[in-house]
């Protein structure tokens, strides 16, 4: 049996027991939490930082959460948008005038959150150390036709989201993503995650272990498109290495490269469940968290090649939302419970191979705890 450490209310032993199977199974080490009206009901953590399961993983292990950063970049747009510094409904060039260029005088900032801008792919890609390009990624961006009529359809944004929302941020602010975040989010909260690393947390990381039978050259796709054809959304695929090298962990990629555990993606997205509060910090009026979880787009989406409702930066589920990261980590928070659920995992899982329960199975988990 492997260890499991932290804290866990004894109505939630479920996500306990969950994270033991999970540990005894698939993962190599991972941290789960569950934050219930802004405050911690289950913190725990348990396994190995490492594939050769030599060291163990501790209490502030961080690692890279791909996608689940998306969650983070949304909120520092939606507390902009409460403090009446953005207009979810205004078009983006009265914020960055350049972004009006090829037809899109009309995509909105809702558009852009919702992955109906039109823009899910960066044109003219061909590394992945082109996307540490702050300038040159968004002033491409600005230039670029969209594929759709904005607002019309959906289409995962994978990598174009952190630099539309971040160009938006730092045009109104005056500051890069990564640095509102840290300044307005984590700060305040005490929050353990980072958009962008520093090496003073380089020896706290987990590296991402890549899935059984796989190595580190696997790279994140999307599916099939409607065509049948199988496309990256950048012509620059991303390996399990270059996630795992340094100059990704230094670079300013807020749609990806976020890096924490459990406990500080549940504490962050624990506010938007918790009408703008965690731990008796406010960020939000209860107002300003409405968007999280009001319906943009409903539909098919055309990169994802699944039905999907995108609400202003998040995935909808029911009466929850939120959104997780390639290989497995993910967050789902559910206004009505007041309650967040965060998993956070060294070892990926690829979809194609073998089905990943591992983060549903901590949320229905958390669930039970409830009733």
């Amino acid at each position: 049996m492997t260890e499991i450490k932290g804290l866990c209310e004894p109505r939630f032993a479920a996500v306990r027991a969950a994270l033991a199977a999970s540990l005894g199974k698939d993962d190599v080490g991972a941290s789960v939490a569950v934050y219930l009206d802004g405050e911690p009901v289950v913190d725990l953590w348990g396994g190995y930082a490492d594939a050769d399961r030599c060291v163990r993983w501790e209490r502030d292990i961080l690692t890279g959460v791909n996608s689940t950063t998306k969650n983070m970049t949304a909120l520092c747009a939606l507390m902009l948008a409460d403090r009446g510094a953005l207009d979810l409904s205004a078009p983006v060039a009265a914020y960055w005038p350049e972004f009006a260029a090829a037809g899109k005088e009309n995509v909105l900032v809702r558009h852009v959150l919702s992955h109906t801008a039109g823009l899910p792919d960066l044109s003219g890609l061909t590394a992945v150390e082109d996307l540490y390009d702050w300038e040159n990624v968004t002033s491409g961006l600005a230039a670029q036709a969209p594929v759709w009529e904005p607002g019309t359809a959906a289409g995962y944004h994978a990598l174009t989201f952190g630099f539309l929302v971040g160009e938006i941020v730092r045009r109104i602010t005056g500051r890069s993503l990564g640095e509102f975040f840290a300044e307005e989010v984590t700060k305040p909260l005490g929050a353990d995650f980072h958009i962008g690393l520093s090496a003073e947390h380089d020896h706290r990381v987990a590296p991402l272990i890549p899935p059984p039978s796989l190595t580190d050259e696997y790279a994140a796709s999307a599916p099939p498109g409607p065509d049948g054809v199988a496309r990256v959304g950048t012509g620059a695929a991303i390996r399990v290495k270059d996630a795992n090298s340094v100059a990704w962990r230094r670079a300013h990629i807020p749609a990806v490269n976020g890096f924490g555990n459990a406990r500080s993606v549940a504490l962050i997205q624990s506010v938007l469940a918790n009408q703008g509060t965690a731990g008796g910090v406010r960020l939000l009026s209860p107002q300003g968290c409405e968007p999280a979880w009001q319906e943009v787009f409903r539909g098919e989406d055309r990169i994802l090649g699944t039905p999907m409702c995108w609400t202003a930066g998040f995935g909808k589920f029911g009466n929850t939302f939120g959104w997780g990261g390639w290989g497995g980590s993910l967050v789902a928070s559910d206004p009505g419970s007041r309650m967040t659920v965060a998993y956070v995992m060294n070892q990926m899982i690829d979809r194609d191979q073998q089905e990943d329960n591992r983060g549903m199975e901590i949320i229905m988990a958390a669930y039970s705890g409830l009733h």
